[in-house]
């Protein structure tokens, strides 16, 4: 027996993206708060903007699905 499924994607799903930063890549302030760190990592939204940024990749992940979001890994 053959069933067919239409796979959609979920309107309700939201989509965050998790990217490394280098930490020389950001502002000053930014910097001395990541204690030694060589890259975090950042949490975008769909459009774009960075709603996080965390010293850990798992923990961007955690984050992000706390928070309701299915989160995507972006180079």
């Amino acid at each position: 027996m053959e069933t067919k499924y239409e796979v959609t994607q979920d309107e309700t799903q939201r989509i965050v993206y998790i990217r490394p930063v280098a930490v020389e890549d950001l502002p000053v302030e930014v910097r001395a708060q990541a204690e030694g760190a060589d890259t975090v990592y950042a949490v975008h939204d769909e459009d774009g903007e960075r709603l996080a940024l965390v010293k850990d990749r798992n923990l961007a992940f955690i984050l992000a699905r706390q928070n309701d979001f299915a989160p995507v890994t972006v180079h």
